[in-house]
């Protein structure tokens, strides 16, 4: 019976790991989203530098992406009072919580492609 206890336990346990897992995998899922963060981490941009930091992003994709991330509080937007207006963005102090989880993602895959490529 304890055994059964200590499986059932277990299973719980990895089932919410699993749910946390796929909540943060939602949130940076796509092929431009943790890009995106990730230049935000060097501080305030407005669209068009975005666009031009992330090669082959469009303008599009890049709108939807922002507005998913202001949504989730990651990112603010601000309209900016100059001629013509412009936008810029910035990552909230929440946004800047995934420092750390990019920074190991990038050491990760460096040594991927060091262990793939040999270089």
């Amino acid at each position: 019976m304890e055994k059964y206890k200590s499986m059932i336990s277990e299973q719980e346990d990895c089932s919410k790991i699993l749910f946390a897992i796929q909540d943060a995998l939602d949130l940076i899922s796509g092929k431009w989203k943790i890009k995106v963060i990730s230049v935000l981490l060097y501080g305030k941009k407005n669209f068009t530098d975005l666009q031009r930091q992330i090669d082959g992003l469009g303008s599009k994709m890049l709108s939807k992406d922002l507005q998913e991330l202001e949504v989730n509080g990651v990112i603010t937007r601000t309209v900016n009072a100059t001629k013509p207006i412009t936008v810029s963005y910035e990552l909230t102090p929440y946004g800047h919580t995934m420092e750390p989880i990019i920074q190991v993602l990038a050491d990760w895959g460096t040594e991927h492609r060091h262990k793939i490529t040999g270089r």
